[in-house]
């Protein structure tokens, strides 16, 4: 039996992003022989860590950058409250984000495109299908 004061959490959103990315087969084989060797555990971990590496190499130009356009770093979270808030204020949103930038699922099209002026995002947009197809026109 079921406590009637149960509540259901949203489910955490992953905090990573799936991508594809194509190797020539002696590239793929220098991995593979870094992870047979121990260097590695697997062929994830061998490229996560070049990608950290390269991110770290070029950390001065990427914090100029993100000053610069002035982006959001890291989770930016909008609410449909944020968005309705905005709506009473009478202001409208431009989202920049370098990361993840989320719009909460309850909001519907119609108060994201009254709400949200522009939107780009350097990493990952989660929204529903209809707000982002509400929203292409404003995407960068």
């Amino acid at each position: 039996m079921a406590a009637s004061n149960v509540q259901e959490f949203r489910p955490k959103p992953p905090d990573t992003e799936k991508i594809t990315i194509n190797l020539g087969y002696v590239d793929l084989g220098h991995v593979d022989l870094m992870v047979q060797e121990g260097f590695y555990s697997n062929r994830t971990d061998f490229i996560r860590t070049a990608i950290r590496n390269q991110l770290e190499r070029h950390a001065d130009v990427v914090r100029q950058s993100t000053a610069r356009k002035s982006l959001d770093l890291g989770l930016r979270n909008y609410s449909r409250e944020d968005l309705e808030a905005a709506r009473r204020a009478g202001e409208t949103l431009h989202i920049n984000v370098l990361g993840l930038a989320s719009i909460a699922q309850d909001v519907t099209p119609e108060l994201a495109r009254a709400t949200i002026a522009s939107v780009s995002v350097l990493g990952a947009l989660h929204a529903s299908p209809a707000v982002k197809a509400a929203l292409a026109d404003r995407m960068r």
